[in-house]
Order: structure tokens, then C-alpha cells, then sequence
């Protein structure tokens, strides 16, 4: 059910198995300040529920995320120990076993656009910019950018975004491959549904299996590769595999429940 108290920094809206989380400080550009950061921690761990196929991250109004917001009060804890509590904001989505996906409209900069970068699909409309504008703020780059940004585009072009800090459009993050798909910003919100959609119908152990594997991937040799994938298609054989076979065989469409069928 969605929360709609507007004072509140982060809101969480369930349809089916579907779960969008919005960042609600549009008078800030959705700038992430304490309660917004806590807010989205807790709602990253909200979408852990089994029932959940599908997270969309987005932000209120008519921009993303404007990263941190520079001009709250930062508490009394050491600077290290807030980025740690940050940190577990990112890597708590990055290891979501669901796919996620980031609605972009207007800005997304700064921890905002590797808040948008670290999540499996990232949707813009063609009025969206982004930037790594931490030099710009005498920062360096943090949310997981510097990971994230060189297995994305190389270092060149990393090096280029991070040190300059410049905005690009969305048709230059769709050619650097940082945007997955660029909309019209009237056609935004209907695609990302059809998308949220399609993916919860999906089977969502393989999906989790496939997605945790491209992740580890990069850091490993083709037979450890190799290997991870025969222990997932076990563990689907004994899934959803066999809802999958069943209507091949009658022409139907497969329903995925993603249980165990071993007894």
C-alpha cells in the first residue's frame, strides 16, 4: 500500500510484486539527506521479501536524485563512519537478487546518478542529465562510481566523466552505455511499468542466479564460470525449469512461482 505522507523522505508503493520506492524531496532536487538515506536503506530491505519480483527506484517531481545533500546537518559521527553506513545502502542494492530498475527524469547526479548506474536497468526520459559532479564539490567520487563507472565505459571515458565532472544528456549515456533505454518523457512511466511487468512474470530464482553471476563474472576464469552456471541450471531444473518445459509442450504461457519442487 502506498505511503502518501508527504513529509516523509522516502515513500514505498506496493502493485503486486512490484515494489517502487521514490525519494520525496523534490524541493531539494530528491538531494539525499540523513532521513533519506535511512528511508531508502529501509526500503531496500522492505524489498527483500519473497514476494517481491521487481524493485523501480525513482524520485518525486521532475528530477532523479541531486546525490547527497550537501547542506543538512550530517550528525556527530565520524565522517568514515557515515560513508560505511552509506556504503551499505550500496552494496544492499547492488546484491539485490530481483532486478531493479532506475526511472530517470531530470537530474541525476553525483551519488544520484551511481544510485541510478547500480541498478540492472536504468530507463531516462530525454530530458534527463547526468553528472560525477563530486569535483565540482571538491569530492571525490563514492556510491560505488569508481567501480562502477570504468566496467561501464572504460577507464578513458570514466576518467573523463569523474575528473571533469561534466553533465551529459541522455543520448550520450545511451551511447556509453550508462542509460539502457531513452524515452519521451510522456511515453516514461508506461514503459517502465511494461518492463516491471515482464520481469515479474520472469522465473525469479534463475533471474536471481543469472544476474548474481554476471556480477561475479568479471572477476572470475571461464571454468569457475563454467561451473557456477551447471550448479544454477540444477538448481532451475529443480524450479521452474519444468513450468517452462510444460508449456512448451501445450503452447501456454509459463507461470513461475520460483519454489523448490523437491520433496
Amino acid at each position: 500500500m502506498a505511503n502518501t505522507v508527504d513529509s516523509e523522505a522516502v515513500l514505498v508503493e506496493r502493485n503486486g510484486p512490484t515494489l517502487t520506492i521514490t525519494i520525496n524531496r523534490p524541493h531539494r532536487k530528491n538531494a539525499l539527506d540523513n532521513a533519506a538515506w535511512s528511508g531508502l536503506l529501509d526500503a531496500l530491505r522492505k524489498a527483500a521479501a519473497p514476494d517481491i519480483r521487481v524493485v523501480v527506484i525513482t524520485g518525486a517531481g521532475s528530477d532523479f536524485c541531486a546525490g547527497a545533500d550537501l547542506s543538512g546537518d550530517r550528525g556527530e559521527a565520524h565522517p568514515l563512519e557515515r560513508m560505511r553506513w552509506i556504503n551499505e545502502i550500496a552494496q544492499t542494492l547492488h546484491d539485490m537478487p530481483k532486478p531493479v530498475i532506475a526511472k530517470v527524469r531530470g537530474v541525476a547526479v553525483g551519488a544520484g546518478w551511481n544510485l541510478a548506474l547500480v541498478c540492472d536497468f536504468v530507463v531516462a526520459s530525454q530530458q534527463a542529465r547526468f553528472s560525477q559532479i563530486f569535483a565540482r564539490r571538491g569530492l571525490s567520487v563514492d556510491f560505488g562510481g569508481t567501480w562502477l563507472l570504468p566496467r561501464k565505459v572504460g577507464m578513458l571515458q570514466a576518467k573523463r566523466l569523474a575528473l571533469l565532472g561534466d553533465f551529459i544528456d541522455a543520448d550520450e549515456a545511451l551511447d556509453l552505455g550508462l542509460a539502457t533505454w531513452v524515452k519521451p518523457e510522456e511515453e516514461l512511466d508506461q514503459f517502465v511499468d511494461e518492463l516491471a511487468d515482464r520481469l515479474a512474470q520472469g522465473p525469479p530464482a534463475a533471474l536471481a542466479q543469472t544476474k548474481a553471476m554476471l556480477h561475479a563474472g568479471a572477476h572470475q576464469s571461464f571454468a569457475e564460470a563454467l561451473a557456477n552456471e551447471a550448479r544454477a541450471q540444477t538448481v532451475n531444473f529443480a524450479t521452474d525449469a519444468p513450468a517452462a518445459l510444460e508449456a512448451f509442450r501445450t503452447k501456454s504461457t509459463p507461470k513461475f512461482a520460483g519454489e523448490w519442487l523437491v520433496r
